[in-house]
């Protein structure tokens, strides 16, 4: 079961101790997207979605088009947030937040690419403010690239999975892994792991879900096996639908910076299996054990052992209050207050 805090209500005000001081606060909130799929593009449509909640006008606008929109990026009454692809614009801006959204792998994205991703982190630091979206990516970006991380803001989660599952655990006999097909993802040890599952499982099916360049690994893999399907991109709906009919949600992803999906998951009613590493242990560690299963080791074995473990348990409650879009989307307002010259006589802003 799903705890959550009620959103708030319709035509909800913001507080006269912080209303008097309108022009502090941001008129309007610029966020930048990612792909068209994937965990960038998740938290800019969630985040957008908790401006509104509070009130605030808020729209998402891709990386390639902020420099169209050089008269909002030079206006101070207009709050930007930046994506890692879009920092490149932080020396234009003023009154800007940039959000790493994870760390430089070379071994994934090549050097250039990892390098330009420093550089830009390092914009950030000159020009603006610069969030970590979990304290496993800002240990990375102090400790190995000695960079200032401003605060750590978790992401969202999307307000399509604000409401929880109604299906019993007992019910539900799929393993769903949903993410980019990609090598970082670890597929190489999550494959295997499932075949092994379904063979040994009577009536257990596991479904994958995503695109990219192992889309035909993953097909072939799918069409070996009768009990693994392939579903390609699914829209946010069929996403929670599927997580609702689903026993265990499977990560490979060993430097996943917070997980999006493992808040989707949990949000549902499912079992986590996730690596013993990664910014997702930060979500909800009382839970490891009963909710989140870790494994560690190479191979795909550590795997299918926590599938098992995740089979046989039954998952526990999980708080998720901190997670919803106007929560996520108020801590970024206070920090944009602490950073936008808040006067000292209404501290009570920093808190409304």
């Amino acid at each position: 079961m799903l705890i959550f805090a009620e959103p708030p209500a319709e035509g909800w005000l913001i507080p006269e101790s912080v209303r008097a001081m309108q022009v502090r606060l941001p008129s309007k909130v610029l966020i930048t997207g990612g792909h068209e799929t994937g965990g960038v593009t998740s938290f800019a449509e969630a985040l957008c979605s908790g401006f509104a909640d509070l009130g605030i006008d808020a729209r998402v606008i891709a990386p390639g088009r902020l420099l169209g929109c050089l008269n909002e990026l030079r206006d101070a009454g207009v709050l930007k947030i930046l994506s890692t692809t879009a920092a490149f614009a932080a020396p234009l801006a003023r009154r800007a937040i940039c959000v790493a959204h994870g760390f430089p792998r070379a071994d994934a994205q090549g050097w250039i690419k990892a390098l330009g991703i420093a550089n830009s982190y390092r914009l950030a630091n000159c020009s603006s403010r610069l969030v970590a979206v979990s304290h496993y990516v800002a240990t990375h970006l102090r400790a190995i690239f000695n960079l200032r991380v401003d605060a750590v803001i978790h992401n969202p989660l999307s307000t399509a999975f604000l409401n929880a599952a109604p299906n019993d655990w007992r019910e539900r006999n799929t393993i769903v892994f949903a993410g980019r097909l990609h090598r970082v993802k670890g597929l190489e040890r999550i494959l295997p792991a499932l075949c092994t599952m379904v063979r040994e499982t009577p009536g257990l099916h596991a479904l994958i879900a995503g695109e990219g360049v192992l889309r035909p690994m993953v097909e072939a893999a799918a069409a070996s096996e009768p009990r693994i399907e392939f579903a390609g991109i699914l829209t946010h709906a069929e996403l929670r639908r599927l997580l609702g009919h689903a026993r265990v949600f499977v990560s490979g992803c060993e430097t996943e910076a917070l997980g999006i999906g493992y808040l989707e998951a949990l949000s549902q009613g499912c079992a986590v299996v996730m690596p013993a590493c990664g910014g997702g242990l930060e979500i909800a560690p009382q839970e490891i054990g009963r909710a989140i299963h870790l494994y560690s080791g190479p191979g795909h074995e550590p795997v299918v052992s926590a599938l098992r473990r995740a089979l046989e348990t039954a998952p526990a409650t999980v708080d998720l209050r901190c997670y919803a879009p106007y929560a996520v989307a108020q801590a970024y307002l206070d920090l944009d207050a602490c950073s936008f010259s808040i006067p000292a006589e209404f501290p009570e802003a920093l808190h409304a």
